[in-house]
């Protein structure tokens, strides 16, 4: 107990003190995952927005796919883009592997099935009054698509908080491709499985506080943008 008491009493020395190392760490860990979720939307939503709006054959198929691989396992995905990166692999001359573009590359495959997925799910559940009622105004494809996408607009900022939030806590996929070297892919919860390992658990405390606290900015985000969407 009295290691634990002290850790948390040095978390927040950590925390109050502004610890260069420690704020380092986590702004590396938001850029990293903020790049890859910026990367996973631009390829997620349009995917999600498509899948959900236009029939085409395989349709129910990729549905399938993207809700399977929403529970992909980070360290299988990690295992995958290490194959492929490492100096044996096909794109092993480009010299991303244990390097910040290898983490971004392993959180945009983790995020972006979630994303896709989940703007599938919402632009299907919209109230086919309104897709009906645009088609009766005169309105031409795009536009009813575009009047889909402005009614559930809230719900896919929504996908997109969810994939971020995804990935912030990911460990397995950005420990392998990264590397966890100190000062260049080292970021919050490889740090923390670090430090826990040695025994030190004043950065790991304070890690996991920030954790926290930004999980806990995702959920207040998500129920604002829910309750607003609701009104």
């Amino acid at each position: 107990m009295e290691t634990i008491f002290s850790g948390f009493l040095k978390a927040i020395g950590l925390l109050i003190s502004f610890d260069k190392e420690l704020y380092g760490i986590i702004l590396l860990s938001l850029i990293i995952s903020g790049g890859a979720v910026i990367i996973a939307t631009f390829l997620g939503l349009p995917l999600g927005i498509i899948t959900g709006l236009k029939k085409f054959f395989g349709r129910d198929f990729l549905a399938t796919l993207l809700n399977t691989f929403m529970g992909l396992p980070p360290v299988v995905v990690g295992l995958t883009v290490y194959l492929i990166l490492s100096r044996s692999g096909p794109l092993g001359f480009m010299d991303l592997i244990y390097t910040p573009y290898a983490m971004v590359i392993a959180q945009v495959i983790l995020a972006t099935p979630i994303i896709a997925a989940l703007s599938h799910s919402t632009v299907v559940a919209i109230d086919p009054i309104i897709r009906d009622t645009a088609r009766t105004l005169g309105a031409t494809s795009s536009q009813i698509a575009w009047t889909i996408i402005q009614e559930s607009r809230y719900s896919l900022v929504t996908s997109v908080i969810a994939g971020f939030g995804r990935i912030t806590a990911e460990v397995g996929a950005v420990l392998i491709v990264g590397g966890n070297i100190a000062g260049y892919t080292r970021v919050m919860t490889t740090t923390i499985a670090l430090e826990t390992s040695k025994g030190e658990f004043g950065v790991a405390i304070a890690l996991g506080i920030i954790l926290i606290l930004i999980s806990f900015l995702i959920n207040s985000m998500l129920h604002a943008i829910r309750k607003k969407g609701i009104r």
